[in-house]
C-alpha cells in the first residue's frame, strides 16, 4: 500500500476514534447527570414527617410555641 494513502487510512481511523470517544465522553456525563438528578430526588422524596406537639395529632404555631425553659 502506498505511504499516503496508509496516513489517509490512519488519519481517518484517528479522527473516528476520537469522535467515538467524545460521544462516549458525552453518554457518560448524561448518566452521571442523570444518577445525580435521581439521587437529589430520592433524598427530597425521603423527607422526615413533622412530629406533633399535642397528643390529639395537632401542631402548634410557631409563634405560640412556649420552651421548657421559658
Amino acid at each position: 500500500m502506498h505511504h499516503s494513502m496508509a496516513r489517509e487510512i490512519i488519519r481517518h481511523r484517528e479522527s473516528d476514534l476520537r469522535k467515538q470517544a467524545r460521544r462516549d465522553g458525552l453518554a457518560k456525563e448524561a448518566r452521571q447527570a442523570a444518577k445525580a438528578q435521581r439521587a437529589a430526588a430520592a433524598v427530597a422524596a425521603a423527607a422526615v414527617p413533622r412530629i406533633p406537639d399535642y397528643v390529639d395529632g395537632t401542631f402548634a404555631e410557631a409563634a405560640n410555641r412556649t420552651h421548657a425553659g421559658a
